[in-house]
């Protein structure tokens, strides 16, 4: 009996060989909406560690990693940064560098950090930024914590921290990004410009079919052929090829392309749109990120344009900045009119301070 059942194991494959395939069908998932299930969730996002602190709705390591991921994710807020940077004037408790990691922490992560350095009698010396990617909320809301890992914390002192956040609609213990809708477009361009740039370092992908049905070719003729095509690789490749054939017919040698003038096309569609996704999610006219206009009409007046950007976007955001003077009691978040050299002033009223 054992040595039948070897016997039937060992036919098996090769009856299955065989046997004619079949068609094959299948279908795909379903469409995943945002609005699915996962939202029964939103309620508990910001869990608690211990009796310590919460963790965040999302991973601030997974944003800090997706910054980098994509140009046109990161460009636009490197142009925020600057535009703050440019009109900050400077407190003799704040610096400018802490002021610019204020604003990426706060364009990245929507949450930023500002720390109060005080001397034993009570003066304040001066403000610190801690880096928002390691801090968290205490269960007590006003206490704050430095978590690099399960055994690297440090609490602050008691309200010496204040948090400024871009408001969350499921919770209120983080903040969150704004551009968190166009992360998909992100992860999707870096992957793309990925594929291709392996496709491009591999050298071994296919990239046409060299067809031949003349009947005036000899085996010879073909080996050489064969032989020349081998050799056109590593090095020096690209060569021209020369092929003669006598009394040869129309259409007799063909060169048929594999997947690279589809694959080039769709490289660029998916660059373009989630190019567009992600200028749409930052607000940042393509003007102000050195973009190159696919028309003939340009994009328009670039006065213009950052004139609206400054109204529409880099006001509000001092605003939003100029809370930590409601907390200090003391002015330190200062800034001077956005103006151009060269262009008129976006707007003749004095700023707000």
């Amino acid at each position: 009996m054992s040595k039948r059942r070897r016997h039937s194991a060992k036919l098996a494959p090769v009856e299955a060989a065989q046997a004619p395939a079949g068609v094959e069908a299948f279908t795909f998932g379903d469409p995943v909406s945002v609005l699915d299930r996962r939202e029964l969730l939103d309620y508990v996002e910001c869990l608690p560690v211990g009796n310590k602190y919460y963790d965040p709705p999302l991973s601030f390591d997974g944003l800090a990693r997706s910054f980098r991921a994509a140009v046109h994710h990161s460009s636009p807020i490197y142009v925020k940064r600057n535009i703050l940077l440019k009109t900050f004037r400077p407190h003799p408790l704040l610096s400018r560098s802490a002021f610019e990691r204020l604003v990426i922490d706060l364009e990245i992560f929507g949450n930023a950090y500002v720390q109060e350095i005080t001397a034993r009698t009570g003066k304040l010396l001066q403000l610190d930024v801690p880096l928002a990617k390691y801090m968290r909320r205490g269960i007590e809301l006003d206490r704050y914590w430095f978590v690099r890992g399960w055994k690297d914390e440090h609490e602050f002192p008691r309200g010496s921290v204040f948090q400024l956040m871009s408001p969350d609609i499921n919770q209120e213990i983080y903040g969150l990004p704004e551009y968190l809708s166009a992360l998909n477009a992100t992860w999707l361009n870096e992957s793309a410009t990925l594929f291709r740039r392996r496709y491009y370092k591999n050298g071994s992908h296919a990239g046409f079919i060299l067809y031949m049905t003349d009947a005036a070719q000899s085996q010879d003729d073909v080996n050489a052929l064969r032989e020349a095509l081998k050799n056109a690789k590593g090095p020096g490749n690209f060569r021209n090829l020369f092929m003669y054939a006598p009394s040869g017919k129309k259409d007799g040698i063909q060169i048929i392309p594999v997947a690279e003038v589809a694959a080039k096309d769709e490289f660029w569609n998916i660059k373009n749109v989630t190019r567009d996704d992600q200028l749409a999610a930052h607000r940042v006219p393509p003007q102000l990120l050195g973009l190159l206009p696919n028309n003939t009409g340009g994009f328009g007046d670039v006065g213009k344009a950052a004139a609206v950007f400054a109204a529409n976007e880099v006001e509000p955001m001092q605003q939003r900045l100029r809370s930590i003077n409601d907390w200090l009691g003391e002015e330190v978040i200062r800034f001077d009119p956005y103006t151009i050299p060269g262009l008129a002033e976006p707007s003749a009223e004095p700023p707000i301070r």
